[in-house]
């Protein structure tokens, strides 16, 4: 139980709860842990959303298929990071998304019914995880702010600059989450395209890099 307690409150959701508190919320909020394979479906696109999940090993992918059956990833979330809260709020009760395992995962699944509405026993935490939820859902509208801008650059090279000045903060040096193929389903380009752009930027000495770490000049 401390092992999940430690995942469960780095994450802005679970902030402020005791641990003495812990595992009497995880009961009154219909919490379960459900391990899962690399590529198993944790939520598929369409089934009806029941549940927000934590990760609380591995990570998952957060993606889109569109009519062609192209694949758009819209994220990688790792230890600690949740999905399903915004549908939480947004009272969505189908999900536009696939949550895919990553790699093998460990996921607690949480009511999220039960996340913002107080129970009939008015536990104490609950007012926090409503306080909580209200901070994570703006910090995640900040965040699809940046995804728009990125994606509003007309060129490839704008793109990743746009992504890379996102990713490194003040720093020269940093690495990203995603591989080339990820990196280009992220940024809704061609992979082609994107690879051969990266390379001419280290060509003409605007960044070096090895795989996925990258040195901003």
């Amino acid at each position: 139980m401390k092992k999940v307690f430690e995942a469960a409150t780095k994450n802005p959701l679970f902030q402020g709860i005791a641990f003495r508190d812990f595992e009497n919320m995880l009961n009154c909020l219909s919490a379960t842990r459900v391990c899962y394979k690399k590529d198993d479906v944790v939520l598929l696109s369409g089934d009806t959303v029941k549940f927000v999940g934590l990760v609380l090993s591995g990570s998952v992918q957060v993606i889109r298929e569109d009519i062609d059956g192209r694949v758009m990833l819209l994220n990688e979330l790792g230890v600690s990071e949740i999905f399903g809260e915004v549908f939480a709020c947004a009272g969505v009760n189908h999900s536009p998304v696939t949550v895919q395992a990553k790699e093998d995962a460990e996921i607690l699944l949480v009511n999220y019914k039960k996340i913002i509405t107080s129970c009939t026993a008015a536990c104490p935490f609950h007012t926090r995880l409503i306080e909580n939820m209200l901070k994570l859902i703006a910090a995640k509208s900040l965040v699809l702010n940046q995804r728009i801008e990125i994606l509003s650059k007309r060129t490839t090279r704008e793109k990743l600059l746009a992504f890379f000045d996102m990713q490194r903060g003040a720093a020269k040096k940093f690495t990203i989450p995603f591989n080339r193929e990820e990196l280009a389903q992220y940024l809704c380009v061609d992979r082609s395209a994107m690879s051969s752009e990266l390379s001419k930027m280290r060509n003409e000495g605007l960044m070096s890099f090895s795989k996925n770490a990258f040195e901003i000049f």
